[in-house]
């Protein structure tokens, strides 16, 4: 709980507390005694507290609490009784004279000496045990079973504030107050207004969308802006059963006194186990006050009024000027440089500030080169995804002069570069996004045999655009069980959004086969894990290359939906002599290599690299240089691996 006012208040609700405390003992003795002097004792004390209560600045924390919990005016004078055998000792020993064993009162005791009594302020659901502000003791008569205040009310009261540690052990303060961007601001005011609008009956907030930083953000803005402090649970830590139900009740009562707020962060549970749902479920139908769920996607079945707002990253243009204003000027990163950037990854708030202040700390003022190097790096690295099992990350090594295809192929290749630098430039700023009914992924087929430079252009494009590259094996990711296939597809694609980086589908035809009639089950879901494919590739901001040896496999509803098809065609004896030239690394020793006799080898550029590695290998046990003998005894190797014959035209050499 927090302190509810200054010292000045401190001081008048002691002063006052403790006039409550001796109007209480004058009471007790009054209903025991019942003589005049003792009946204008209790006459003189409620005046005394009365006068107390005018020199209160703010309301009583006793009197806060009793009007929030709904107490009435007995169940006050018991909790007032249980206080005062803690703080004042002439009324614990009028408790111990009355009970003749025990220094706490007892309900019996508050029936036979205070006015107003009631039956039902014992009752399991009278504030006083709803709320957990009193403990009765175990005993055989309820009514003559000893009463003990809270530890935590009893400080309350006397206006030490602090939050109970039944409740620290599992939630945070949400400390810090972030400037929102205009598109999280509205999303701020929304949840206000829809607090005002439904007279507080929509406090329910599910805040869908993957970064959790920038939805805490807004939760935040949104309580302080309405009077209410902001803490955190983490969802995988929730207690269940009767301990959940504990939990509830007590968070309830601090927020009821406090003005406190609830954010359920689910963004690490696992909502698909049954017991951990129904844990989340059962705390945010139960909460009174503010409070707000993270999760991912609206998974959440909840019955409880509600709200639902999905948390996107801030706007392209949002991010521009978040860089802008945490990137120190001289540096003098231009708007051009910032404009590609925020194309190319995208960035929560804290994100884009906690890279700023590393950037503003790396960066050598005045080297534009260098310092467009290192934020880029930086931002690769900040938006890298987690793909584990499903994809490999490639190391990019091969440039355009590796690439030994057809000039007609390189242009388009080069085309795809420039779609990607210039994207936010077209799609944006010259409106084409606008005017497209569909996603606005940049998608590409690569199509020919094995070995023909496929998986090398894709290193040559993330060489160009300084990407991470990630290989994903459709034929590992398509799954015999209805609906997995689609769900690996989805933590790939979300896995890689935020950082655009260029994911590589290889051995598409495992998925893509001409589409058939549906005959049964498996063909309907096997359109459907093509369909998904499509749209997700549409509408992904980054680039994402198929490669497939049979394009003939592949319908043509599938390819017309493609921006880029490019044919690897195999290479001829020209293409290959340029292969050869460039198999070996400057520094490995050759002799007497005759490119146009290797040229004569009908292998695509694949199986080119391979023979050259193994007469490397060859050379080196002998201790020579590299030969056409070792090439040709390499070549045999390559071949049977073919399992294709190798000519005398071939190898004649």
């Amino acid at each position: 709980m927090s302190t509810p006012g200054p010292d000045n208040w401190i001081n008048a609700n002691q002063h006052y507390l403790v006039a409550l405390l001796i109007e209480i003992k004058a009471e007790i003795r009054l209903r025991t005694q019942n003589t005049d002097a003792l009946n204008n004792d209790w006459f003189n004390a409620k005046q005394a507290t009365a006068d107390a209560e005018l020199a209160l600045p703010v309301p009583a924390a006793i009197n806060e609490l009793c009007s929030v919990l709904n107490l009435s005016s007995f169940e006050k004078k018991i909790l007032l009784l249980c206080a005062g055998v803690e703080l004042d000792e002439e009324l614990s020993q009028l408790v111990i004279s009355y009970t003749q064993t025990s220094v706490l009162p007892t309900f019996r005791m508050a029936l036979q000496t205070l006015t107003d009594a009631h039956w039902s302020a014992l009752s399991p659901l009278s504030p006083l045990r709803y709320w957990r502000l009193i403990e009765v003791t175990p005993g055989e008569l309820t009514a003559g079973s000893p009463l003990k205040i809270d530890e935590q009310v009893l400080h309350y009261i006397t206006g030490v504030n602090y939050m109970d540690e039944r409740l620290t052990e599992l939630v945070e303060y949400i400390d810090g107050e972030e400037e929102l961007v205009p598109t999280q601001q509205a999303l701020a005011q929304q949840i206000i207004t829809a607090w005002q609008q439904t007279n507080n009956a929509a406090m329910l907030t599910q805040l869908t969308g993957t970064d959790n930083a920038d939805k805490r953000a807004i939760a935040k803005a949104a309580t302080v802006m309405s009077g209410y402090q902001l803490f955190a649970v983490n969802a995988g830590n929730l207690p269940s059963g009767k301990s959940l139900n504990e939990f509830i009740r007590l968070w309830n009562r601090e927020s009821a006194l406090n003005n406190f707020a609830l954010f359920i962060d689910c963004m690490e549970s696992d909502i698909t186990d049954k017991a951990s749902l129904q844990s989340i479920i059962t705390l945010a139908e139960n909460i009174q006050g503010p409070a707000f769920v993270s999760t991912i996607t609206a998974a959440l079945n909840l019955k409880k009024t509600h709200i639902t707002l999905n948390v996107n990253k801030p706007t392209v243009k949002e991010q521009l000027a978040l860089w802008q204003t945490y990137l120190k000027p001289e540096l003098k990163y231009s708007t051009q440089t910032l404009s590609r950037l925020v194309s190319q990854f995208n960035m929560s708030t804290q994100t884009i500030r906690n890279t700023a202040m590393e950037v503003n700390y790396q960066s050598l003022n005045g080297d534009m080169a260098k310092n467009g190097q290192v934020i880029w790096k930086m931002c690769c690295a900040e938006t890298r995804p987690k793909l584990n099992e499903l994809a490999e990350r490639v190391t990019p090594v091969a440039h355009w002069d590796d690439l030994v295809i057809p000039q007609q192929q390189k242009e388009v290749l080069k085309e795809i570069a420039i779609h990607v630098q210039h994207r936010m430039t077209v799609y944006d700023d010259w409106g084409f996004a606008a005017k497209s009914s569909r996603g606005l992924g940049i998608t590409v087929l690569l199509y020919g045999e094995s070995g023909t430079g496929k998986t090398m252009a894709s290193e040559v494009l993330a060489n160009e655009l300084q990407l991470d590259l990630y290989r994903i094996d459709l034929s590992q990711v398509v799954n015999k069980y209805i609906g997995e296939t689609e769900k690996n597809l989805k933590k790939i694609f979300d896995a890689a959004e935020d950082g655009g980086s260029i994911l590589l589908f290889d051995e598409a035809d495992a998925l893509f086969g001409r589409r058939s009639e549906v005959k049964d089950s498996h063909d309907r879901y096997g359109n459907i894990e093509v369909s998904y494919l499509l749209q997700r590739m549409e509408s992904y901001r980054g680039l994402a290359i198929l490669t497939t040896n049979m394009k003939n496999a592949l319908d043509a509803a599938f390819l017309r939906r493609l921006r880029f098809v490019v044919q690897f065609p195999f290479p001829d004896t020209t293409q290959r002599i340029e292969i050869w030239k460039r198999a070996f690394p400057a520094q490995t020793p050759t002799n007497g290599l005759d490119m146009d006799k290797l040229a004569r080898l009908n292998v695509a550029g694949g199986n080119i690299k391979n023979i050259a590695m193994n007469a490397s290998f060859i050379a080196a046990s002998n201790g020579e240089p590299v030969q056409m003998a070792h090439i040709s005894r390499a070549a045999r190797t390559e071949y049977n691996k073919l399992e294709k014959m190798l000519s005398s035209s071939e190898i004649n050499y």
